[in-house]
């Protein structure tokens, strides 16, 4: 991660180490001036106004250099945490539209948010202690090595107090790891389960169901509570041994270095420099510990990061584009699931409607023709050229896909429809609303194409956000309009005259429609009649209805079912 930002990593780390070579430099000072200002001046019973002012000059300005290097250390750790986890975020997101829905299909929407959120936390957090516990390291290691030059007895004391640090370090995450991938794991459960609560809230008030939903949620919430509770009283014993080793080892520097100054071994100066030392590792111990405490949670977090990242696209893109403006869409022997060697063809202009009763694959051919789903045999041509050959943005930009739940964001309808794409001005959405038979509801909303329609469009019924859901499509201008049940919230006269409206639109487009009212098969071109997935028979509406005694009775079964 920090590869993505060195130049934050370093400013952090520059920080840092000057101020471990100023804590060192320190050290060293304030042995100097007590050894040589302050107890002169004890022993003289006078105190030397200018030579003091002087000491404690240096004092200062080496105190002001630190606190510079503080501040870089500090502000560079922040920036690179933020921006690691910023971009981790956007590479998640990102690879979340990039992923196909039988992906999304496997994967909980609950656990995705949860990546994108405490897992990228995780993940990031030793950013915030790294510049600092790595220059620590340097610290140790030069104060380890002053020790020996004041005195070889006080650096055997630096000698077994810094080893023994790294023991408790060891142990600490050897025992707190597997716990923090638990945790991390129900992080996204209790996720998980509060997203499917929010969304099912109607269905859980209407059944009378909120206490078995409750109780669901606190059975994981307590799962949760004690997998934390676990890692705290790991950490009960781990946090005051990080904190007490550097006090003993001062303690032992103060006894051994006593000793030594009785011998005549050791000056008071040494002494002093060398406690000193020990009592500047109290804060740079408690950074390693900080890093080494959140690297096991980080190491669970960026698992279940990565895992995103590496997931595997079943549906790539290949380079080759569309020529012209209109395209045909040909299914030759496409089998996936429960469908069988499916072929027909949708011409340029032309409406291909596909009946059959329910399960008999339309939705799957619905997902096949707009690339949501990879058939496991056969192929899929768009203008002549196999669909995993065009580029994401080339089969954006021919394909537009409505499904029969359509999606509304919580944005204007401007938002809705534009969805930011170059070139659809007002004009051109008022014309792709006019077509999906919007812009009567839409000009009586309060702030027409400003109306802000609420999360999933709260704002409108079902059959006006289908409505928007076409006008989208059509904004774009695509060559080809799949439409899965995409009506079937609308009005049967307004989804007739949607569809006629579509056909007698200037160069519309190619349309493979899954219909199940007569108004609207009797509009189509072509009737595709799957059964038991495959194509029993196509044609015409009125030969079908001749010649096919199936269809008859299923298009009997639509009409009863209506009231016709």
């Amino acid at each position: 991660m920090i590869r993505s930002e060195p130049r934050l990593f370093l400013v952090s780390l520059g920080g840092a180490g000057l101020v471990v070579l100023l804590s060192i430099g320190s050290a060293f000072a304030i042995g100097a001036v007590v050894a040589d200002v302050v107890a002169p001046m004890l022993d003289r019973g006078r105190v030397d106004a200018g030579l003091l002012a002087a000491a404690a000059a240096a004092l200062l300005g080496l105190s002001a250099l630190k606190v510079v290097g503080i501040f870089s250390r500090r502000l560079g750790a922040v920036y690179l945490q933020q921006s690691l986890q910023a971009g981790q975020r956007k590479a998640i997101v990102r690879k979340y539209l990039d992923l196909p829905p039988t992906w999304h299909r496997d994967n909980p929407t609950g656990a995705l948010l949860s990546n994108a959120s405490s897992d990228v936390d995780a993940a990031a957090s030793p950013a915030g202690s790294l510049a600092y516990a790595v220059a620590t390291v340097f610290l140790l290691v030069g104060a380890l090595i002053a020790l020996f030059a004041v005195d070889w007895t006080l650096g055997l004391v630096g000698v077994v107090v810094f080893p023994g640090l790294l023991t408790v370090f060891a142990v600490y995450s050897r025992r707190v790891a597997p716990r923090y991938r638990t945790a991390q794991s129900l992080r996204a459960r209790v996720t998980a389960l509060a997203h499917e609560s929010f969304d099912g809230a109607l269905t859980v008030k209407v059944m009378g169901r909120a206490d078995h939903q409750t109780r669901r949620f606190a059975d994981q919430v307590g799962e949760l509570r004690q997998s934390l509770v676990s890692i705290g009283r790991t950490r009960a014993w781990h946090d005051p041994v990080i904190d007490a080793l550097p006090q003993v080892g001062t303690i032992a520097v103060l006894v051994v270095g006593a000793w030594r100054c009785e011998q005549g071994a050791l000056g008071l100066s040494d002494l002093t420099s060398a406690a000193f030392l020990f009592a500047l590792m109290d804060m740079p111990i408690r950074a390693i510990g900080w890093l080494l405490g959140a690297l096991p949670r980080a190491v669970a977090g960026a698992e279940r990061v990565d895992r995103v990242l590496a997931a595997a696209d079943d549906l790539p893109h290949g380079t080759a584009s569309l020529g012209g403006d209109r395209a045909e869409l040909r299914l030759r022997q496409v089998s996936v699931r429960n469908l069988r060697d499916v072929s027909f063809r949708v011409a340029p202009g032309r409406v291909v409607a596909l009946v059959g009763p329910t399960g008999c694959g339309k939705s799957t051919v619905a997902a096949v023709a707009a690339r949501l789903l990879p058939p496991e045999s056969g192929t899929v041509l768009v203008g002549g050229v196999d669909a995993r050959e065009l580029t994401a943005r080339a089969y954006a930009a021919a394909v537009a896909y409505v499904p029969q739940v359509p999606f509304v964001f919580a944005d204007s309808v401007r938002g809705n429809v534009a969805l930011g794409r170059p070139g659809i001005d007002d004009d051109a959405v008022w014309r792709a609303l006019a077509v999906a038979r919007a812009d009567d509801f839409v000009r009586v909303l309060p702030q027409g194409l400003d109306t802000e329609l609420g999360e999933r469009g709260a704002a409108l019924s079902g059959g006006q956000r289908q409505r928007l859901a076409l006008a989208r499509a059509l904004a774009g201008g695509p060559s080809l309009l799949v439409l899965d049940d995409a009506t079937s919230a609308v009005d049967p006269v307004v989804e007739a005259d949607v569809v006629a409206g579509l056909r007698a639109a200037a160069g519309g487009p190619a349309m493979l429609v899954v219909a199940t009212r007569r108004p609207t098969i009797a509009l189509a071109d072509e009737v595709v009649y799957l059964d038991r997935g495959e194509v029993v028979a196509t044609g015409a509406h009125h030969e079908l209805m001749r010649d096919v005694a199936g269809y008859r009775e299923l298009l009997a079964a639509y009409d009863r079912r209506v009231g016709v």
